[in-house]
């Protein structure tokens, strides 16, 4: 072989992975530092011309042409000989070829396309082959252009140890002398299946060496779990190992998720035990029963009839792709693994990603499926696999668990995210509405205005402000419509809008980027008037919030937009509009609440106005006043004035 070509590797001849070393010593290049560079022969040959319309140079060109229609994985080097990205083909020539032929939609793959200067291939059997390939390669040279699995966990695993008398336990490390079962990807599941286990037999929870040596020289003393029941005392030898391993052989049942299986043969063992007339070991029997079913009740989440079954879950947001893997084993979980993508390149789609984890899956667990429950089909074909897209029954229902678990560990993972660095949050949602209200800058100050009245008495008007997507309550403001007669709710917000900005712009105060009104139509033409008037129109966006649909209408659009349900800009604008609807009419029903205090005392003779205001911010409401006592009416108002509403309130 000479030192500097290409290397094809025939997987077909050799059914073993080929890590990223076996490819270096394969000769895709000399490794001649510590971090991983290469001594190649690199032509960077591409003109101007070429860089502009995305063609490869005269060396790379010649590489392309030679390819061969096959399966395989290509890798992309940059001008310093570092790996920038690594991809899997069907048909290599073809795949390597749309690279270079075109201008991609996508800006991130045309500077991808800029930045190759060399290009090494690897040919295997078949697609599956180069998939579990790819995502070796990924692995160990991290590209700056893939998709990139972000799993720094380690997951808790259940282990029984093998000893004379075994224990079991959960544990992140690897290397304890013993079968391990799980991974589980909730702490809590692992922590539930053990608490079945330690609520139905007596296993020991010490770490004590236990040996027939250290047992015959008395070495340990019973514990506390002993005497409440907790443990067989096997320390003291007072469980024999045969009896030990008969529950040893039941737990692996319930870590096998046999546990339907594992409810039958309690329940039969109990009515055995009744028909003998053995009612205290009958009793015992029924408490192991009872958790056995109860953990069936809340942890059945698929067929109990089926033996196996393999699911996944997916849901995405933001570039970044969240897939969950379960295992259940007559319908109980026994394996769930959470996955996290980072969706570097945009045109990478999800049938590609649900594709890289069943990989992943395969080749952490060293597992080979039959059946394979997905939401849609991946982009490969896997040997001997049978992929169902279930709609409807028991395989959607189990399907759905395992989707939910994969949002979950997305918002979990926002959720960690936005702690760590709550200002990267706040970013992201300020440039996601900034795109979705079509806006010329981030909206980081957002105002919404909100009418009240009831058949046109007392109206008034809130305005609520937001910060960065948060209420910044200091900068709330109510008003009293002082121009409007009835029940105008239009002419209401002109006037509000009017009030409000004029006095800011008198003030120096910088105007929002964002206006909301709640309401449709109707409402956002009376608001573009107050600004066409005020000449703000141009320097503040203004939107509508109808209730019905939760649409969005933009001045001069005759269609309103639909955002999505699930939108953190539509969740943004949503919370203003309930927050100003929420001010309003607090400030609505006080005003009518205080009006008709101040009217009944109003009413009195010799009760004034400032008498009135005194009473009400003493007693609060009028129905505390009327049941106080005449001595404290007395020390507000004095004992004349006092009298006077003894005698009113008595009529």
């Amino acid at each position: 072989m000479e030192e500097g070509r290409d290397t094809v590797i025939d997987l077909q001849k050799d059914r073993k992975m080929v890590t990223g070393e076996e490819a270096l010593l394969a000769g895709w290049g000399r490794q001649i530092d510590e971090e991983g560079g290469f001594e190649l022969e690199i032509a960077p040959d591409r003109t101007r011309e070429d860089l502009l319309h995305n063609r490869p140079g005269e060396h790379l060109r010649n590489k392309i042409l030679n390819l061969p229609d096959s399966p395989g994985v290509y890798m992309y080097l940059d001008k310093k000989g570092r790996v920038i990205y690594v991809g899997k083909a069907k048909r290599l020539k073809r795949r390597v070829s749309s690279y270079f032929n075109r201008q991609h939609d996508s800006t991130r793959t045309n500077l991808l396309v800029r930045n190759i200067v060399d290009m090494r291939f690897i040919v295997v059997a078949t697609e599956e082959d180069a998939l579990h390939l790819e995502n070796a390669m990924i692995k160990r040279y991290q590209p700056h252009y893939n998709v990139l699995l972000k799993d720094d966990k380690s997951y808790p695993m259940i282990v029984v140890t093998k000893e004379l008398y075994p224990r079991v336990f959960m544990t992140r490390e690897k290397g304890i002398n013993g079968r391990y079962y799980g991974p589980y990807s909730n702490v809590q599941s692992a922590k539930t299946v053990l608490n079945l286990i330690r609520e139905t037999y007596p296993m020991r929870s010490c770490r004590h060496a236990l040996d027939e040596k250290s047992i015959a020289r008395n070495k340990y003393s019973l514990c506390l779990d002993y005497h409440i029941g907790k443990c067989g005392g096997a320390c003291r030898a007072l469980i024999s190992p045969e009896e030990y391993d008969g529950y040893i052989r039941r737990v692996r049942q319930i870590l096998n998720g046999e546990t339907v299986e594992l409810e039958r043969m309690l329940l039969e063992e109990m009515n055995t035990l009744s028909e003998s007339w053995k009612f205290e070991e009958a009793q015992a029997v029924k408490e192991k029963y009872e958790a056995v079913r109860k953990y069936n009740v809340k942890s059945i989440v698929g067929e109990t009839s089926r033996p196996d079954a393999d699911l996944f879950g997916y849901v995405e947001n933001d570039g970044r792709s969240f897939v969950n893997f379960m295992h259940l084993r007559h319908g109980a979980v026994t394996q769930s693994l959470n996955l996290e993508y980072i969706r570097r390149n945009n045109e990478i789609s999800r049938e590609e990603v649900l594709s890289m984890a069943i990989a992943e899956v395969m080749q952490r667990f060293d597992r080979k499926f039959e059946e394979v429950l997905v939401p849609f089909m991946p982009d490969v074909e896997f040997e001997k696999i049978r992929f169902v897209v279930p709609q409807r029954g028991e395989k959607r229902r189990a399907l759905d668990v395992a989707i939910k678990n994969a949002a979950q560990y997305m918002a979990d993972r926002e959720k960690e995210q936005a702690a760590l660095n709550p200002d990267r949050a706040t970013d992201k949602l300020m440039e996601r509405m900034k795109s979705d209200f079509r806006l010329s800058e981030e909206p980081r100050h957002i105002e919404c205005f909100d009418n009240s009245n009831i058949q046109g008495t007392n109206p008034v008007a809130s305005c609520v402000v937001f910060r960065d997507g948060k209420p910044a309550k200091r900068d709330y403001r109510k008003f009293n419509i002082k121009t409007v007669v009835g029940a105008d709710d239009f002419a209401s917000m002109k006037e509000v809008l009017h009030r409000r900005y004029t006095r800011m712009m008198a003030e120096g105060q910088r105007l929002p980027q964002l206006v909301v009104v709640d309401g449709g139509k109707g409402q956002l033409s009376a608001a573009v008037e107050a600004f066409d008037e005020m000449g703000i129109r141009g320097e503040v966006a203004l939107v509508g919030i109808a209730k019905r649909l939760e649409e969005i209408y933009f001045p001069g659009d005759t269609l309103p937009l639909y955002l999505d349900k699930k939108s953190p800009s539509l969740r943004v604008i949503q919370a203003l509009r309930d927050e100003a609807h929420r001010f309003g009419i607090t400030f609505h029903r006080n005003l009518r609440s205080k009006g008709q205090t101040i009217s009944e005392l109003d009413g009195i003779k010799g009760i004034g106005p400032t008498t009135a205001a005194k009473l009400m911010k003493h007693f609060k409401s009028l129905k505390r006043l009327k049941a106080a006592l005449p001595e404290e009416i007395e020390r507000v108002v004095g004992k004349s004035k006092a009298a006077i509403l003894a005698e009113a309130f008595k009529e």
